[in-house]
């Protein structure tokens, strides 16, 4: 049983992911058509004994377009050659993903403006007033 590490407190089971492998586009010559080195990674998130509940919401909510309806996130890795290099990328993405997911965002508290502040505001204002009530044409008298 192998284990992928993402932080220092999560590691998910190897077993969790499917890989498959395709054809892919682009650079390769003649080998691109006779060698499958597109990666094609799925991690049922929905599914998954490894993540806590917070992380999973997170996690689905960061995939957005790449989660399927079953609640499975889809990874294709095409960029490189070989289909070693382009699995490396795949579970490299993967684990980035979840280590996005883990971090827990902070609570906005609602404050209001000082009195202090206020003010200034207010002086700043009056003073641009001021500047622009100068621009006007000059009293004849």
């Amino acid at each position: 049983m192998a284990l992928i590490r993402v932080t220092h407190r999560l590691s998910i089971d190897e077993s969790e992911i499917t890989e498959s492998f395709i054809q892919a586009s682009g650079p390769g010559g003649q080998n691109v058509n006779k060698v499958a080195t597109a990666v094609e990674l799925r991690f049922d998130v929905a599914n998954s004994p490894s993540l806590p509940e917070g992380v999973r919401t997170r996690l689905m909510a960061l995939a957005g377009r790449r989660l399927t309806q079953d609640g499975v996130l889809v990874l294709f890795a095409r960029q490189h050659r070989t289909q070693e290099r382009n699995r490396a990328d795949a579970r490299e993405r993967l684990v980035e993903l979840i280590r996005e997911a883990t971090v827990v965002p902070v609570q906005r508290r609602p404050t209001r403006p000082t009195l202090a502040s206020k003010q200034r505001r207010l002086a700043a204002k009056d003073r641009r007033g001021d500047v622009k009530k100068a621009r006007g044409r000059p009293d004849l008298d």
